[in-house]
């Protein structure tokens, strides 16, 4: 388990503290591959993909959420790839959770194609799933 808390305490780390970053700096749009991808500075009431949902349902649902993951993770969790997997999606979710309280919002800032505008945190669990979709499938194979 010791994987997997070191990597929620990175991911909230790289979540918070590029939004932190973009914050302060991220004032115009940054050009890295033309039109198809850069940085852009976009704030996020919402929960995947801006949909929001009523009060403080939201936030109970996102906290529901990262409970019912560390409750299974903790059960599941018996790999190094899947600590690391888990340790992703609790760290991103915990990063957007810290940076809703700051200020209301998320902060979002990677921009590719027409994709909506996602962050460091976004990714964190986005790899985690797809780690543990991978792993999953590896020992489908294996049995």
């Amino acid at each position: 388990m010791k994987t997997m808390w070191i990597t929620v305490g990175l991911g909230i780390l790289a979540g918070v503290g590029t939004s932190f970053l973009a914050d302060i700096f991220l004032v115009e749009r940054f050009v890295i591959v033309g039109s198809f991808v850069g940085l852009e500075y976009s704030l996020n009431e919402g929960i995947a993909f801006g949909v929001r949902i009523p009060g403080a349902f939201q936030f109970i649902l996102i906290l529901a959420a990262l409970f019912f993951v560390a409750c299974y993770a903790r059960k599941e969790a018996d790999t190094k790839l899947s600590q690391v997997g888990f340790g992703l999606i609790l760290g991103g979710g915990i990063a957007n959770i810290i940076d809703r309280l700051i200020d209301g919002f998320v902060t979002d800032m990677i921009q590719v194609g027409s994709f909506p505008v996602f962050n460091v945190a976004d990714s964190c669990i986005t790899v985690g799933i797809a780690i543990l979709f991978f792993e999953m499938v590896v020992r489908a194979r294996e049995a």
